[in-house]
């Protein structure tokens, strides 16, 4: 079921800026138990929503690895978004108008510190398990460093402790796109949209990999010269985004995700690895090209206890979203 809570005090960012106040939209479905320890709280990456068992219904569902005939399975559209948590598109209270341009820059940090705020109003005491895969990975561990005492699980999937300068250099490439629209410059809920198809058709070079193209897109006709299999895929892929998101948002959380640094001060990244005292699983990617498994492995080397363990895929950093079966499998065993 999806609600609405709304912070209704002055929250103020890692960056200095303040909103005044704070829209968070969240899916819940199951019931806390007696004892409160049933809690899963699912953290979405980029341009997910809340509804974790439309997006991932091959983990979170009835007679799935996190059930809720078993679990109060929580999930909270992340800050920036435009999935009905406070966004570029939401209306500043100050100005009476839409954010737009304007709305500040978020990290993931400032993500997480939302979570708080919704997780005090639900008056959650401990989270069972935390889970999250890419930008939500990210969330995952910043909220286990933030609140040590607080998870008892973090299942960390295709993430890293901090983001690359490849991961940062494919942002910016679509920031490029989406700037070089020249709708981009207007403040209106359609700004940049022709960019933010060009942006997403880059990104999806990033999240699959050169293996799953040749499964899926290979060409039967050998004559051939034109309207491929894998360009029509592209424009497809940016017509769906196009369709159910937002520039502004797009924008704003990938840089969310290029700011993304657990050992910003913190004493660095080690050090604020060490903080973590969840029991703790890494999972890596084979063929992931975005985040890398060496990044995983790192994650694993530096939280005390840490697991690693790798799944194969064809479906690249997508994989997250995909391997419902080898996921569930390693979950169950942990």
């Amino acid at each position: 079921m999806i609600q609405h809570f709304t912070y209704k005090e002055p929250f103020e960012l890692e960056s200095g800026a303040v909103l005044p106040q704070v829209e968070i939209t969240y899916f819940s479905t199951g019931k806390l138990n007696p004892e409160k320890s049933n809690v899963i709280w699912v953290c979405h990456a980029l341009t997910a929503n809340a509804d974790v068992s439309d997006w991932w219904n091959g983990i979170v569902g009835e007679g799935k690895v996190f059930d809720p005939d078993r679990h109060f399975i929580i999930c909270a559209n992340i800050l920036g978004s435009c999935y009905g948590t406070t966004g570029p598109l939401s209306i500043n209270p100050e100005t009476g108008n839409p954010y737009y341009h304007t709305f500040p820059q978020v990290t993931t940090r400032d993500m997480v510190r939302v979570h708080e705020l919704l997780r005090k109003h639900l008056s959650i005491d401990k989270i069972h398990t935390v889970i999250g895969g890419s930008l939500g990975g990210q969330q995952a561990m910043e909220w286990a460093i933030e609140q040590p005492d607080l998870i008892e699980n973090l299942f960390l999937i295709a993430t890293n402790a901090y983001h690359s300068p490849w991961g940062i250099a494919f942002n910016e490439s679509q920031r490029l796109a989406i700037e070089a629209d020249t709708t981009w410059k207007n403040s209106d809920d359609n700004a940049g949209l022709s960019g933010m198809k060009a942006a997403r058709s880059i990104a999806l070079l990033s999240y699959r990999h050169y293996d799953a193209y040749n499964i899926t897109q290979k060409e039967t006709d050998l004559n051939k010269v034109d309207d491929y299999k894998a360009s029509s895929y592209q424009a497809y892929q940016g017509d769906k985004l196009v369709k159910r998101f937002n520039a502004f948002s797009y924008w704003h959380l990938s840089k969310a995700m290029d700011a993304h640094n657990v050992g910003r001060c913190r004493g660095g990244i080690e050090a604020a690895l060490s903080k973590i005292k969840a029991r703790t699983l890494a999972v890596g990617i084979s063929s992931d090209l975005l985040f890398p498994t060496n990044e995983q492995k790192f994650l694993a080397q530096n939280i005390q206890g840490a697991q690693y363990i790798e799944i194969d895929s064809f479906f690249g950093h997508d994989g997250f979203l995909i391997e419902w079966e080898q996921l569930t499998k390693i979950i169950k065993e942990f």
